[in-house]
């Protein structure tokens, strides 16, 4: 079972902002990009737009977790950030969920 670690650098995340894939939905949007190594990365963007400190981090928590749950059927080495929209401040896990792995699927990183 491969973990993945955290995108913690701001130039970690302008690289995938600059040379990965998005895809988006009324959530959330999915940056992807290949690290060339055998584990992920990923990096959770909420902005003060979406909400207070409170909101933000419930959101960075909720999407942390429906990826923890789901690592297996991402591929392995790639850099992932997600990026929170407004609409998702209101929304409960299993709406966060589903959202993630349809931009996944989008993205086609999962195994099937």
């Amino acid at each position: 079972m491969e973990f993945s670690e955290s995108l913690k650098k701001n130039k970690d995340f302008t690289l995938v902002y600059r040379r990965g894939v998005s895809k988006a939905n009324r959530q959330l949007v999915m940056y992807i990009y290949h690290n060339n190594t055998d584990r992920n990365r990923i990096g959770i963007s909420v902005s003060k737009k979406v909400g207070n400190s409170v909101v933000r981090h419930h959101l960075t928590r909720l999407i942390r977790e429906s990826y923890r749950l789901n690592e297996e059927m991402f591929n392995s080495g790639l850099d992932i950030v997600v990026v929170v929209r407004e609409a998702a401040a209101s929304a409960t896990f299993d709406e966060i969920q589903k959202s993630l792995l349809h931009l996944a699927n989008l993205h086609k990183v999962t195994r099937k």
